[in-house]
C-alpha cells in the first residue's frame, strides 16, 4: 500500500528536484501527485512500498537537517555582505501588495476588536 512521504505544496523547486534525485538514488520506488487542475489536491511524493517508509523517512530527515543548515549559512552570508533583503526593500519592490495586505491585517483587527468583545 502506498505511504505519503513528502508533502510538495509550497516547497521549492529545486527542494523537491533535490528530494527526488534522494530517493532515485537510494532506490526507492516512489510517484508523485499533482494538485489538479483546481490546485485543490495534495501535491506529494508517495511511496509505492510502505514497507520502505523508515530508511525513506531517515533519509528524508537527513537530507532536511543538513538542507536547513546551508540554508542558514548561506542567509548567514548574505546578511554580512549586506545582500540580505530588508523589509524595506520588500515594502518597495510590491507596495500594491504590501498595501492590499495592510488593509487586510487592519480590517480584521477592526472586527475581532470591534465584534468579539460585545459578546
Amino acid at each position: 500500500m502506498s505511504k505519503l512521504l513528502f508533502k510538495l505544496r509550497n516547497v521549492p523547486d529545486d527542494e523537491a528536484i533535490e528530494v527526488r534525485e534522494l530517493l532515485d538514488a537510494n532506490e526507492i520506488d516512489y510517484f508523485e501527485t499533482t494538485p489538479g487542475n483546481w490546485g485543490i489536491s495534495m501535491p506529494g511524493l508517495w511511496l509505492s512500498n510502505a514497507e520502505d517508509f523508515p530508511r525513506a523517512r531517515a533519509l528524508l530527515d537527513d537530507y532536511q537537517t543538513a538542507r536547513a543548515q546551508r540554508e542558514r549559512a548561506r542567509f548567514d552570508t548574505l546578511r554580512a555582505t549586506g545582500n540580505a533583503p530588508t523589509l524595506w526593500q520588500l515594502l518597495r519592490a510590491k507596495p500594491l501588495v504590501v498595501s492590499i495586505q495592510l488593509v487586510a491585517i487592519a480590517l480584521l483587527a477592526y472586527l475581532s476588536l470591534r465584534l468579539f468583545p460585545g459578546l
